[in-house]
């Protein structure tokens, strides 16, 4: 498959003069054949020479940016692989075993300027990931996404019958938050200025209500107000010398978690004509496409599916049981998210998501994304979901990452997420791959998703190296 960083390259073949497509196809071999170094001198040349108009010229500083992050992601040796297994499971692992679980893709590596670099979270994904590995372990099996159940026991024993046929709310959660955003001490010159897109809750969303911003760490700031998909507040800070520049805001909210007995949804016939059936039906390329590896999957996992509501229960089901959990790379560098999931069997939150969302376009059924954080006490994190459309019930919640795991001594069991979402959540985006407001000059640090925030300055984008986050919750 090829990385996103050949698809970049690649777009800016056209319109390029013969020689300057010589060098973007030297620069697409090298890149290719894992040799970011001298890719990344190709670039600088390139760019130096000042013969390419801006668009292209940010095009190619964003292919060099990418290839600085797929670094940080592979960035693991042989030995620490060995290290991390020798001290968490307690074994210490073959070469030829180590070679298995590269061949079974249960070891994710490249090779980078001839060295063959693995994934950060390569190993403890291995026993994520691969039952025979599971079994030669003593120790139990690394974390995963999923929060205690014993919260959604309650909840669901509490739940409430609502105006809607087969809708269900559960209790509700009030939260206060300080969110803080700190860039490093000279990651840009003394006096520069800063420009930071801080994550928000939304106002538009029925299971979110008494948003209220509480303060900021600057007295100016813009508040998007739900004008884009990705909700967010924006301030400026001027850089000083030696010093971090730190942005933090302070708001509440309440949320509150819905359930629907798919038993009792009566969906009507889609108005296939509606904006909102041609909308939430369509491609979204390149992460929402009907390729053929996506119509041979949702076609065979459907074959046995006539309703709405039954396509959903076998591709939720298909997805749950065959792609489990994993620490997932920076979607930015991944060049199309469902098929990844399909050709490496495992996916975090997202990228199951998105899987899940693309099969259900493909067989006619409305479907979105949704995310933000789980707000889970002592489980807070940042976490994406999906909705499914029925027609006379309306935008059903689907989180197809919860499914995965063990029982839930609840009535629908882990299916409770199937057509159900708790109340520990914090609405940020409606959508993927947005704008913002006030519009981001620079490539993001997240092309996808927006939950740990975004950071520019004048010169170009801040990538999550050059800056850290903290959520701190308070339940009310």
């Amino acid at each position: 498959m090829r990385t996103a960083l050949n698809l970049l390259v690649l777009l800016l073949l056209a319109g390029c003069s013969s020689s300057k497509q010589d060098s973007v196809e030297a620069i697409n071999r090298e890149i290719a054949e894992g040799n970011f170094t001298r890719a990344t001198e190709l670039i600088d040349s390139l760019v130096a020479e000042g013969q390419i108009n801006e668009t292209r010229q940010k095009d190619l500083l964003f292919t060099k940016d990418s290839l600085h992050r797929v670094k940080l992601d592979f960035n693991r040796t042989r030995e620490e692989i060995v290290g991390w297994v020798e001290e968490n499971r307690l074994f210490t692992p073959s070469d030829s075993l180590l070679d298995n679980w590269e061949q079974s893709k249960a070891l994710e590596f490249r090779v980078l300027d001839g060295e063959k670099r693995y994934f950060r979270n390569a190993a403890p994904n291995i026993f994520r990931v691969d039952a025979s590995a599971r079994e030669l372990s003593v120790a139990s099996l690394p974390s995963s996404d999923v929060p205690r159940d014993a919260l959604l026991t309650d909840a669901f024993n509490h739940k409430i019958s609502s105006d809607t046929k087969g809708k269900y709310l559960l209790p509700e959660k009030s939260m206060k938050v300080r969110y803080t955003l700190t860039v490093n001490a000279d990651a840009v010159p003394d006096g520069e200025i800063l420009k930071v897109w801080l994550p928000f809750p939304r106002k538009d969303i029925d299971r979110q209500t008494n948003v209220e911003l509480l303060a900021t760490s600057q007295p100016d700031y813009i508040l998007s107000d739900d004008k884009t998909a990705h909700t967010s507040l924006y301030m400026e800070q001027k850089a000083i010398e030696g010093e971090p520049s730190v942005f933090w805001t302070d708001f509440q909210f309440t949320s509150r978690g819905e359930w629907f007995d798919l038993s009792e949804i009566e969906v009507a016939p889609y108005d296939k004509n509606s904006t909102l059936f041609q909308t939430y039906t369509a491609e979204r390329k390149p992460h929402i496409g009907f390729s053929q590896a996506v119509r041979e999957l949702a076609d065979s996992v459907t074959r046995n599916a006539e309703t709405p509501v039954e396509i959903l229960q076998a591709v939720y089901r298909y997805i749950a049981a065959n792609y489990p959990w994993a620490s997932a790379l920076e979607y930015s560098t991944i060049a199309n998210i469902p098929e990844y999931v399909i050709e490496n069997r495992k996916g975090d939150c997202g990228q199951v998501a998105l899987l899940l969302i693309t099969m259900l376009r493909y067989k006619g059924i409305p479907a979105r994304w949704q995310s933000g954080w789980m707000t889970h006490p002592g489980e807070v994190n940042l976490h994406d979901w999906a909705e499914v459309y029925f027609e006379g019930t309306g935008w059903v919640p689907v989180d197809i990452s919860f499914g995965r795991g063990g029982p839930v001594p609840i009535g629908p069991g882990r299916e409770f997420f199937m057509s159900g979402i708790d109340s520990y959540r914090l609405y940020i985006n409606t959508g993927f791959s947005g704008e913002f407001f006030p519009e981001k000059r620079y490539p993001r640090s997240e092309t996808i998703d927006f939950q740990r925030g975004e950071v520019e300055s004048g010169q170009w984008n801040l990538y999550f190296d050059q800056w850290r986050y903290r959520m701190e919750l308070t339940y009310r």
